[in-house]
């Protein structure tokens, strides 16, 4: 079985929990912690690559390190580390986030820009391009490039709107050599 199905399946089995109990966001932000120690956590992450640590040692130190996490996502992780699949706690997360998107309508965008948005410009531009990709909202995260020379650039799933300077004049440079 590929990676991306078998975390399929684990994320569509707790999302399905999640939803029965309601507590989708509750595990939705469990997860997000989840995957942010095991990509960002070094000494972690070798503790469950780690091929001379006994299942049960592993399991013992997930136990302790996610003690406060809900139980149906401590069984996951559990789970998923006796039957040897512990590089899929990331894709597990991510195919999770997305399934809670889908039902929330929510979309992740990058958005592009010379600055830091402000709170009111990520709003408004929320609440322009999240109809037109068919979402409720966006969740936006801003990236600070100084190449766009002003304007935007919002980058939602395979869609790019490019309303940065140096898109509009890429534009003008391609209409006068075409």
């Amino acid at each position: 079985m590929t990676g991306s199905l078998v975390a399929k399946r684990y994320a569509l089995a707790l999302f399905q929990l999640a939803n029965e109990q309601q507590l989708l966001d509750q595990m939705e932000d469990e997860l997000r912690a989840v995957k942010d120690v095991v990509n960002h956590n070094s000494e972690f992450k070798a503790v469950l690559k780690s091929p001379k640590l006994p299942i049960e040692k592993k399991k013992e130190i997930v136990k302790e390190a996610f003690a406060s996490a809900n139980t149906y996502v401590l069984n996951t992780l559990l789970i998923l580390i006796e039957r040897h699949r512990e590089d899929h706690i990331s894709d597990v997360v991510d195919q999770f986030i997305s399934l809670a998107d889908d039902q929330k309508g929510i979309a992740e965008a990058k958005v592009y820009s010379v600055r830091p948005l402000t709170d009111d410009e990520r709003n408004a531009i929320s609440a322009t391009f999240a109809a037109k990709v068919g979402k409720q909202s966006l969740r936006i995260e801003n990236i600070v490039d100084s190449n766009l020379l002003g304007g935007v650039k919002l980058r939602i799933g395979n869609k790019i709107f490019d309303g940065s300077m140096r898109g509009k004049l890429d534009r003008l440079e391609r209409q006068l050599l075409g």
